[in-house]
């Protein structure tokens, strides 16, 4: 992928797909003519870290579920993501195994009854840590961008947090919003 700027929506990764659609990041990538894929790092349960914690509204380091991802545009690593549910909503489910998931975690989710019907994204700049460098093989200058998104069911219960680490000079991120 060279340096030029992606431009993302983020609405794509909150509709649950259609039965036989693939993932929204593999048909987002598709459509502009590359492959996108992921390589799950580690999934299982962990204790919620302290701002994962307070935007799933559970105390910190109480059990949660994590997927961590490295996103891939033509096999190079563009982002990484670690998703987490409550235990309540992925405990035993395949959201808690390293396995790929037909449609995507949003679609499981509908499937089990748990549909996101407002979403909350927070977007800092930063530079990476060294770990975060290596992993998307940045330039020590290089500032990323993460975004912090947690998806509230109809009762605003909070079912899913992303925590996202972009390359800021490869991302564009666009929101649109209707009024009235």
């Amino acid at each position: 992928m060279g340096d030029s700027a992606w431009v993302s929506t983020s609405m794509p990764y909150l509709t649950p797909r259609e039965q036989g659609q693939p993932d929204a990041w593999g048909a987002e990538a598709a459509a502009r003519g590359g492959k996108g894929s992921q390589r799950i790092v580690q999934a299982g349960e962990v204790p919620a870290p302290e701002e994962v914690a307070a935007l799933l509204d559970v105390p910190v380091g109480e059990t949660v579920v994590v997927r961590r991802r490295i996103i891939q545009l033509d096999d190079e690593p563009c982002e990484l993501t670690d998703t987490y549910y409550p235990a309540h909503v992925a405990r035993g489910t395949p959201l808690a195994r390293k396995g790929k998931i037909p449609g995507g975690a949003v679609t499981l989710l509908a499937e089990l009854g748990h549909v996101g019907r407002r979403v909350r994204e927070d977007v800092t700049a930063r530079l990476p840590s060294a770990e975060e460098r290596d992993a998307l093989q940045l330039a020590p200058d290089a500032p990323v961008l993460t975004l912090s998104r947690v998806t509230l069911d109809g009762r605003d219960r909070p079912i899913q947090v992303d925590m996202m680490v972009m390359p800021a000079h490869r991302q564009r991120l666009r929101y649109e919003m209707r009024i009235g």
